[in-house]
C-alpha cells in the first residue's frame, strides 16, 4: 500500500441501513485505519453516528432527493472539491453520481480528483442508469454484474470494469459465533412463539421479488410434513410500501400460518437472528447482483437455500453447491430444507467473499489511479 495519504469523497443518498450503505461504511472505516482522511456525504440517517464512531467524516447534503433543487448541489459539490481536494469520489448511486459527474466535469482537467463507481444491481437500461459506469474505474460487485454491464452498456470499455465482491468480516462471521445469554433471554422474551422451533429465516427489505410469497408456500409445506419450525421474515417496509407487508399478512393468514411466521421488522443484529436460525432463504425471484446475506449465513455455518441465479449463484457454487435451487422450485426447496433439518451439511469455509479481500481490492482500484506506474508493476 502506498504510503501517501489519500483523501477519498464516498457519495450516496443516505445512511438509513442495506447492502450499499453498509459496504461504504467498511471502505470508510478501512482507509480510516490505514490512516486515510475518509467523507461521505449522504442526507444522513441511522448508521451516520457508526460512520463518525468508525473515524469517517460525515458531510450532510440531500443529494439524492428526487427534486429539481438538488440541480444546486452541482456547484456546492464542485466548490467542495476545490476546497478538499480529494484523491478519489467514489459514487455509489445513481442521481447523486449525476451531480458529482456534472461538477467533476465543470472542473479544469487539473483539478478533477480521480472517479469511481460502483454498479451495485441492476437498474432500467438507460441513460440516467449508465452514469454507474462513468467512473475511470467502475467496481462491479459479482461477474454477472460485469456482464450485464458490457451487455447493457456496449459502449463502456470493459477494460475499465473490476470484480470486487462484497465481503464478509470473516472475524465476526464464523461457524463458532453465539449470541450471548442477555441477547437470548431479550429475543425470547420478545418471540416466546420461536422457542424450540427450527428457524427458517428469510432477511431483506419487504419488497415484491425478494421471494416472501414463495416463502410462504414452503412454509405451507414444511407445517404439512408436521416439521417443527417457524418462519421468520427478518427486513423493514418502505413506508410507502406498507400495502406489501398487509397483503403478505393476508396470505400467511389465509394459509392458516399466523403463529407459524413472524415479522420482526427491522433488526440490527441479523447475525444473531441467523445464528440462531437452522435455515436461511436467499430465494430473491429476480438476479440478485451479490445478495450479501447469502455469504454471512455460510460464513456463520448455516445452511441456505439460494435460487440459481445472480450473484447468490455465484457465492453457492463456491460455497454450497447443495443449496443451490431452480427459481420458484417450491417442492425440492422443501426437500432439501427437510434434508438439511435431518442432516446438517458441511459449507465450505469463506475464504473468497470476505471483507478484507473487499477492502483491499477497493484500495487497489485506487492505488492503480493514482499510481498507474506502480500498478502495472504488480
Amino acid at each position: 500500500m502506498s504510503n501517501k495519504q489519500l483523501t477519498v469523497i464516498q457519495v450516496l443518498p443516505a445512511l438509513n441501513g442495506g447492502g450499499v450503505e453498509k459496504g461504504t461504511l467498511e471502505i470508510g472505516r478501512f482507509l480510516a485505519q490505514q490512516g486515510h482522511r475518509s467523507i461521505v456525504v449522504s442526507a444522513g440517517g441511522r448508521m451516520v453516528q457508526q460512520l463518525i464512531d468508525e473515524g469517517s467524516e460525515h458531510i450532510q447534503a440531500d443529494i439524492g432527493a428526487k427534486k429539481l433543487s438538488t440541480l444546486r448541489y452541482i456547484s456546492w459539490f464542485r466548490r467542495m472539491m476545490l476546497d478538499i481536494r480529494p484523491d478519489i469520489v467514489h459514487l455509489r448511486s445513481r442521481l447523486p453520481a449525476w451531480i458529482c459527474y456534472l461538477a467533476w466535469k465543470s472542473l479544469p482537467k487539473k483539478d478533477r480528483p480521480h472517479l469511481v463507481s460502483t454498479f451495485h444491481s441492476h437498474h432500467s437500461v438507460n441513460r440516467y442508469s449508465e452514469i454507474m459506469a462513468c467512473g475511470e474505474r467502475v467496481i462491479a460487485v459479482s461477474n454477472m454484474m460485469k456482464n450485464y454491464i458490457i451487455n447493457a452498456y456496449p459502449n463502456v470499455d470493459p477494460n475499465k470494469i473490476r470484480v470486487i465482491h462484497r465481503g464478509v468480516d470473516t472475524q465476526k462471521f464464523t461457524p463458532e459465533y453465539r449470541p450471548s445469554k442477555e441477547w437470548l433471554q431479550a429475543w425470547y422474551a420478545e418471540f416466546p412463539e420461536t422457542a424450540g422451533k427450527a428457524l427458517i429465516t428469510i432477511p431483506g427489505r419487504l419488497t415484491r421479488k425478494k421471494g416472501h410469497e414463495d416463502f410462504i408456500k414452503i412454509m405451507v409445506r414444511l407445517i404439512d410434513l408436521a416439521l417443527p419450525v417457524h418462519g421468520l421474515i427478518v427486513g423493514d417496509t418502505d413506508p410507502k410500501k406498507n400495502y406489501y407487508r398487509d397483503e403478505l399478512e393476508k396470505s400467511i393468514a389465509g394459509a392458516g400460518l399466523s403463529k407459524n411466521i413472524t415479522f420482526t421488522g427491522h433488526r440490527n443484529d441479523l447475525e444473531n437472528i441467523m445464528s440462531i436460525s437452522s435455515i436461511v432463504l436467499t430465494i430473491k425471484t429476480e438476479p440478485e447482483a451479490f445478495g450479501r446475506t447469502t455469504a454471512e449465513a455460510l460464513s456463520l455455518g448455516i445452511p441456505v437455500i439460494g435460487y440459481a441465479i445472480g450473484g447468490v449463484q455465484e457465492q453457492m457454487a463456491e460455497l454450497f453447491q447443495d443449496g443451490l435451487v431452480e427459481v420458484g422450485d417450491i417442492e425440492t426447496a422443501t426437500g432439501k430444507i427437510q434434508d438439511f433439518l435431518s442432516n446438517r451439511p458441511v459449507i465450505k469455509s469463506n475464504s473468497l467473499f470476505t471483507l478484507d479481500n473487499m477492502c483491499k481490492d477497493t484500495y487497489s482500484v485506487y492505488e492503480e489511479l493514482i499510481n498507474p506506474s506502480e500498478s502495472q508493476k504488480i
